[in-house]
């Protein structure tokens, strides 16, 4: 019986997870934070083109992970000379940190349907500090124009940017910056098949 048992427990731990790997999709990845300016204005700002993998099984979400990298290189705010001075050494420091990273290590049953906590090392202005993620699972199926497996999400969250070494002019910006996030993946290996194809029709 023991070694019934034991054989069994190998098996399960030798199985396959039954998670599909997504490729994020760079044109669909964005960050969007807005703070508070003196109070008189909550002013935002846009990261875009972030780049990852995720594996994700809408039967076991809470096995989930995800691990993307955004390049800081294009923040946007539509005011050049304040995007010029958050990427300066008053802030984001691009020259020298030109990327955010999110990797996850938690994931959890959120409160609803499709809805996720997902808590993950962020590191961002050189510096690495947990995050949580509220998710909402927005949609599972084949992408239409593609006919490709996909999964779109999206995720809010509130952290402290002195956190990130990023405190300049708190209290007159808000310390507090809020984050939306929104994503969509494809499942890898066809994705990359039909990108090879679209590139292959260029030529």
């Amino acid at each position: 019986m023991i070694r019934f048992v034991l054989a069994a427990s190998l098996a399960l731990i030798a199985a396959p997870l039954s998670a599909t790997t997504y490729t994020l999709e760079p044109d669909y990845a964005q960050v969007v934070f807005r703070w508070s300016h003196l109070g008189f204005s909550n002013p935002a700002a846009q990261l875009s083109q972030g780049q990852g993998t995720l594996e994700f099984d809408p039967a076991n979400p809470t096995r989930a992970s995800v691990q993307v990298t955004i390049p800081l290189s294009t923040l946007d705010t539509g005011v050049p000379a304040l995007d010029e001075h958050l990427r300066s050494e008053d802030f984001f420091e691009v020259a020298k940190f030109p990327t955010a990273t999110f990797r996850s290590t938690k994931v959890e049953q959120g409160a609803g349907k499709d809805r996720l906590r997902v808590t993950g090392d962020l590191n961002l202005h050189g510096i690495t500090k947990p995050v949580t993620l509220d998710v909402t699972v927005l949609k599972v199926g084949s992408n239409p124009r593609t006919s490709l497996p996909t999964v779109g999400f999206e995720a809010t969250t509130t952290l402290k940017r002195s956190d990130f070494g990023l405190g300049a002019f708190v209290p007159q910006v808000s310390d507090e910056i809020k984050m939306q996030i929104s994503s969509q993946g494809v499942e890898a290996k066809g994705y990359a098949e039909y990108l090879k194809k679209q590139e292959e029709k260029k030529q």
